[in-house]
């Protein structure tokens, strides 16, 4: 399902920046490509969190957001890209956070390699109101693992 008439502007910062695209009908996010702008091309991932550009930069309606997420092939292979979020007002180069995990100690990134996903999203029209009391639940304060049954 799409929302009708909207449309997320996406301009390049750069004459040969590639532009996101979906892999395939059903994807939800669409596919973020590196860009890097190195006369080689490469830049190497490692331990230390590291920004990829991308070199676009978008233009999301208001009362929407859009979400970096990790790309599943890249997770498998040790390279992490933690969530991230990009606000209605933000009009600069989106950048990925990328790092290495366990025994991989490097990771090669090459220019317009698929780096991550892009994924717009619906803001829900919510306040917040402080308040001395909340509603009681069966559940209640238990917290992370509660509910697995091997705890």
């Amino acid at each position: 399902m799409h929302d009708e008439g909207l449309t997320v502007k996406v301009k390049k910062l750069y004459p040969d920046s590639k532009l996101p695209e979906r892999s395939t009908e059903g994807s939800t996010g669409f596919d973020l490509f590196a860009y890097i702008r190195e006369e080689e091309k490469i830049t190497i991932i490692e331990e230390r969190p590291k920004l990829v550009g991308t070199g676009i930069a978008i233009e999301i309606p208001r009362g929407y957001d859009a979400q970096i997420r990790p790309r599943s092939g890249l997770s498998t292979k040790g390279v992490a890209v933690p969530l991230g979020t990009v606000d209605s007002d933000y009009r600069g180069e989106l950048k990925v956070t990328m790092y290495t995990v366990g025994s991989h100690n490097s990771f090669e990134i090459k220019h317009e390699d698929r780096i991550a996903q892009l994924v717009i999203t619906r803001l829900a029209g919510l306040s917040l109101e402080e308040t001395e009391q909340l509603s009681l639940t069966e559940r209640g304060t238990k917290g992370f693992g509660s509910t697995d049954p091997s705890f």
